[in-house]
């Protein structure tokens, strides 16, 4: 096969296609009409001898090919973009550029509303697309299909560039009127009633229960640590539905420091240190070895430290 006979735009086609599934909005995305992407499907399928996509009751599914096509695909396309990407400095002020940043809400309410402040000075036309740890996986991101990765994390790939943003504690919110406010102690904490909150790692957080210790997380690690098990009454996966439950009588939500800080306002909580050791976590962000040179992608990396940086120091 001759390169002088493949249209390479056709890859792009196929890398927006093998990533919606759907020709109506992979044609949408790439501004072109649907009969021009169903075309485009066509002559995809004749070049690689493979239907690629194949149309089932759960939608538009990729074939075994098209699979193995994907991470190649992704690769040869950044590299391409790196080639053809001018040389200057990206220009942040006058950019238009669309950030995929996959975080909790932890992040979203510890890190993004100062970032979103800088961004509106230097930056005010760009754009952030926050995605939530379960919109993707950790091949997806790998594939540069996500700018960011804003979390903590137990462990993740090794290809995968990463940077410790800051280390957070957690710390105790409780009601005003709950009974520990008057008796705050490693006894009366295990005997009360707690809010349980994901681990917000990739995919974290699935069927998990009380008797589950081991995949609890860091609260209920370190309290197996020392013999000891509380009593958890509500799952959740945000920490801000997890201070609101503090709010009632009788339930205990034991957070990272800085998103329970968001609190310290609120005349229906109290916070405390809780009443044994916990370790301390690191807040990450990794990104796809893929857009390490991308001069964009740098700027928001450098952005990003920096803010967090202020934030730990301010």
């Amino acid at each position: 096969m001759n390169l002088d006979k493949i249209d390479l735009n056709l890859l792009v086609y196929l890398d927006v296609l093998l990533r919606e599934r759907n020709v109506t909005r992979s044609a949408s995305l790439l501004g072109i009409t649907q009969p021009a992407m169903s075309n485009g499907l066509r002559r995809l399928r004749e070049t690689f001898g493979d239907p690629l996509l194949v149309r089932t009751s759960d939608g538009m599914v990729p074939t075994e090919r098209a699979q193995t096509l994907q991470p190649l695909l992704r690769q040869i396309l950044a590299s391409v973009e790196q080639v053809i990407e001018p040389s200057s400095d990206f220009d942040a002020s006058s950019s238009e550029r669309v950030f995929r940043i996959m975080t909790s809400d932890y992040g979203e309410a510890t890190l993004l509303p100062r970032l979103l402040k800088r961004l509106s000075k230097e930056a005010p036309d760009v754009v952030l697309d926050i995605l939530t740890p379960s919109d993707m996986s950790f091949l997806e991101v790998e594939q540069g299909l996500v700018d960011l990765v804003i979390n903590r994390f137990d462990e993740m790939p090794q290809s995968f560039h990463q940077k410790t943003l800051w280390r957070d504690s957690f710390s105790c919110l409780f009601a005003v009127d709950n009974p520990l406010s008057h008796d705050f102690r490693l006894e009366t904490y295990v005997k009360a009633r707690h809010v349980w909150v994901s681990k917000t790692g990739m995919g974290a957080g699935m069927g998990i229960t009380p008797k589950d210790t081991k995949r609890l997380g860091w609260v209920d690690e370190a309290l197996d640590a020392i013999g000891q098990k509380r009593h958890i009454a509500v799952f959740t996966r945000h920490y801000q539905s997890a201070a609101m439950l503090a709010e009632q009588k009788g339930l205990v939500a034991t957070i990272p420091t800085r998103a329970a800080a968001a609190q310290s306002d609120n005349p229906r909580l109290i916070m405390k240190k809780p009443p044994f050791e916990i370790p301390e976590f690191e807040l990450k962000m990794a990104w796809s070895p893929l857009l390490q040179h991308n001069a964009a992608h740098q700027w928001i990396r450098r952005v990003i430290t920096e803010v967090a940086q202020n934030t730990v120091s301010s």
